[in-house]
């Protein structure tokens, strides 16, 4: 048998399972040692990113925080008149600003007022405004942009390129100094065609009326009056002010509408100059053939009366065409207006520039010259005998521009050239853009000698029977003038207008001197009452401006 060794039992109290304090001591120091490893690892870690892999880019940013960058707004390109007369202009940029930005505000000056339709006026640019922008020097938030007229039309040559300051500010937005400019660069300035002093005096004389005149270089085209009544002051948008403003946005005379370029009327009798021009050269009458004046037409049940007929109860007889344009005869055009038919006055019509738009820098409308399909497709009724009638005296459908009418006008005066409306003026960069209209001398010949005598005894134009200029005598050692009998080539219109009034527009076209044409007019006043008693006296007294003062 095996023996075992003897075993001693020990006493409970001296057995334990936990660790001793100074394992517990050393476990949290491992623990502590270990978290504050870890910290200062990170925050190695973060500084080592902050100031080697990304130092650059927060030192950036410091310093653009430190260093500020301000907008020096471009001065914007002067707008004259052809003399050189400032129109709007602008004030210098200061500088030494500590504006956010820096300004350069836009003037316009009196003259504008005159001339406001042509030259437009500025408003802070839109979001549409700036997403749609595509001009060089691109707009930025803030910006003013063109919104009517050579403002609008030519705002990229305007619009200049703006400039920078970069200013040191402290912690509180405060400039410090300045580190450096680059300044802005003003942009072009615009010469217009306009001859402010003539254009001041036809809006004087257009003030009290609803209207517009349109004055012509018949051989460039250059325009040389634009005026649309009522006017406006430009300078009323370029200062906020915000009431006045609105009133004219919503206003019922609708003083921002260019009545010249986009108003469009029935232009009475100044459209016979071009159906006369249509039936001698479709060779449907001689100008020599007569049609006799009876005092009324009849299409069915309707009645078409001449207008002498109806204000006088007399009959003018044999009428050809020039005695026709004299008088302005409304048998004689009815009678005209069927042989042609709406086709072919049409095709003539569109020759001379109707129905189209001129090509002037500025919004324009194109007017209408009717036909039997247009009118079953537009309006979903036949054309009728009447309506043929109505066409034929620029009545009835038609409907055109006062620059329209200027522009075929001046065909009479330009030997039969045809010339784009220009708003800048001719000169180097600047040419007349004119094309020929397809018809004959004797065509030509003709209608000027029914102009001519329409404004002399017996015709329509009775203010211009006496027209005379009163000029200074050369070689003369005092202050003598002499008076000068001036012939010219005109035409009146009076148009129906459906107005509540029940005025009819008062029309009035005109070029002179007869002979050596400089100057092509047309007037219109909305609501006026007779051409040749309201329009023709505003027609004169321009001319009489123009060809009088001493420039």
């Amino acid at each position: 048998m095996v023996k075992f060794p003897f075993i001693h039992k020990g006493e409970a109290s001296n057995i334990s399972f936990e660790s001793s304090s100074g394992d517990s001591a050393r476990g949290m120091l491992i623990f502590y040692a270990i978290g504050v490893g870890i910290f200062f690892l990170v925050a190695i870690s973060r500084m080592f990113q902050l100031t080697v892999v990304k130092g650059e880019y927060y030192a950036s940013l410091a310093e653009e925080n430190r260093v500020k960058e301000i907008i020096i707004e471009a001065p914007r390109g002067t707008i004259l008149d052809r003399k050189g007369i400032v129109l709007a202009s602008n004030t210098d940029p200061d500088l030494a600003s500590g504006a956010d930005r820096i300004p350069s505000k836009r003037m316009y000056h009196d003259a504008a007022s005159f001339i406001s339709h042509v030259v437009g006026y500025r408003q802070i640019a839109d979001p549409d405004d700036l997403q749609k922008d595509s001009c060089i020097n691109k707009l930025v938030s803030g910006d003013a942009i063109g919104k009517k007229g050579v403002e609008q039309v030519f705002d990229c040559k305007l619009r200049g390129k703006h400039g920078k300051k970069l200013v040191e500010v402290d912690a509180f937005g405060k400039v410090i100094k300045t580190l450096s400019v680059l300044a802005p660069q003003q942009g072009e300035d615009i010469q217009l065609s306009i001859d402010t002093h003539l254009q001041q005096k036809a809006y004087e004389l257009m003030e009290d009326s609803k209207g517009a005149i349109v004055g012509l270089k018949p051989n460039t085209g250059e325009v040389l009056v634009m005026v649309s009544t009522p006017g406006y002051d430009p300078q009323l948008f370029e200062d906020g002010a915000t009431e006045q403003t609105e009133d004219l946005m919503l206003g019922e005379d609708k003083a921002l509408f260019n009545r010249a370029t986009e108003g469009t009327y029935p232009p009475g009798s100044t459209y016979k100059l071009f159906v006369a021009a249509a039936g001698l050269e479709e060779g449907v009458i001689t100008a020599e053939e007569t049609v006799k004046d009876e005092g009324v037409l009849e299409a069915g049940p309707l009645k078409f009366h001449n207008w002498y007929f109806l204000e006088y109860g007399r009959t003018e007889g044999e009428v050809n065409m020039v005695k026709a344009l004299k008088r302005s005869n409304d048998i004689y055009f009815y009678t005209l207006g069927a042989k042609l038919g709406p086709e072919k006055m049409k095709r003539w019509a569109e020759m001379f520039g109707f129905q189209n738009q001129t090509g002037i820098a500025l919004p324009e409308s194109v007017g209408i010259v009717p036909f039997p399909f247009w009118k079953e497709d537009t309006l979903g009724e036949q054309w009728y005998l009447g309506d043929t009638y109505n066409s034929a005296i620029g009545q009835g459908y038609v409907s055109t521009t006062p620059l329209q009418v200027a522009q075929a006008t001046a065909v009479f005066a330009n030997d039969r050239a045809l010339c784009k409306p220009q708003i800048l003026k001719v000169g180097d960069t600047v040419k007349p853009e004119c094309r020929d209209i397809e018809m004959s001398k004797s065509t030509y010949n003709v209608i000027r000698e029914g102009m001519k005598q329409a404004c002399e005894t017996g015709g329509t134009g009775w203010p211009f029977f006496d027209f005379a200029i009163t000029e200074p005598v050369k070689d003369s050692t005092t202050a003598a003038t002499l008076q000068r009998r001036m012939t010219v080539g005109c035409k009146t219109g009076t148009a129906e207008s459906h107005a509540e009034s029940g005025k009819p527009h008062a029309w009035f076209t005109i070029f002179a001197p007869y002979d050596d044409p400089e100057i092509v007019l047309t007037v219109l006043v909305e609501e006026g009452g007779q051409g040749s008693d309201i329009a023709a006296p505003i027609a004169k007294s321009i001319l009489k401006e123009y060809f009088e003062r001493n420039e």
